[in-house]
């Protein structure tokens, strides 16, 4: 997650009456959030189009070693580099330029894109598309949720980073078990938990426009933004994957 405090107030220069936000600052929010989702659907459509060329094109069996059908080292170098990639942008957001992030971000699209050309060959497309459609219209409602509920959902966040944690280290964990039904419950578990993210990060993004617009971090964060809100969806999608998935033959 994106390294950017959370308020859940409004700015009070943004207010007029008695504490009702101005025309002015809900067509700015307006403006903001929509380029964060534009920001977003274009990376998750960048990593589509890439990951059919490298499917088409055969260059995705560069990706997967011909003898023990394990990565192989170019396949381990794209597997990784998009999350050298997170980590740079959230760690050094404050000190990079928004056109250096705009740059990364693409880049980490391109290379998920790679990445996940590997799907293809593990499950049908027809598999593929079931779990993209199902995924989008979840993250739609989810979002919308998100952006237009009254709760505080900060404390639910907070438990939600905790249960990505957890999910890292029983994945880490069935690597070595092999364990189908541990397994199942890790999808089921990643479906929630990114479920929930999605609807935290939305309101979050949302909260910060107070804080930021006008000012030269806008940009960055909606960079930031659009980065968290693509990971809960490709996430959400890839546990989805696993529960719902045909493999080939």
């Amino acid at each position: 997650m994106a390294n950017w405090s959370d308020p859940r107030t409004t700015a009070a220069n943004y207010a007029t009456g008695a504490g009702t936000r101005s025309d002015a600052y809900d067509a700015g929010l307006r403006s903001y959030m929509l380029s964060v989702y534009n920001y977003m659907a274009s990376g998750v459509l960048l990593t589509g189009i890439v990951a059919m060329l490298m499917v088409m094109s055969g260059a995705v069996m560069s990706l997967i070693n011909p003898m023990t059908g394990a990565p192989s080292g170019l396949g381990w170098i794209v597997t990784f580099a998009p999350l050298g990639i997170v980590f740079a942008m959230s760690f050094g957001q404050g000190r990079m330029q928004t056109s250096t992030l705009q740059l990364l971000f693409w880049g980490f699209a391109v290379l998920m894109g790679a990445s996940l050309s590997t799907i293809f060959l593990v499950y049908t497309g027809t598999s593929i598309a079931q779990a993209f459609f199902a995924t989008a219209a979840g993250f739609a409602g989810l979002s919308l949720y998100g952006y237009t509920t009254k709760k505080d959902l900060s404390g639910m966040g907070t438990f939600l980073i905790m249960g990505v944690v957890g999910l890292l280290v029983a994945m880490i964990l069935n690597m070595f078990i092999q364990s189908s039904t541990m397994g199942l419950v890790i999808s089921m578990l990643g479906v929630l938990i990114f479920a929930g993210l999605t609807a935290y990060d939305t309101q979050k993004i949302k909260s910060m426009y107070a804080h930021v617009a006008g000012t030269d971090m806008m940009g960055k964060v909606v960079i930031m933004g659009a980065l968290n809100l693509y990971l809960d969806f490709i996430n959400m999608f890839l546990f989805l994957l696993r529960l719902m998935g045909n493999n080939r033959g």
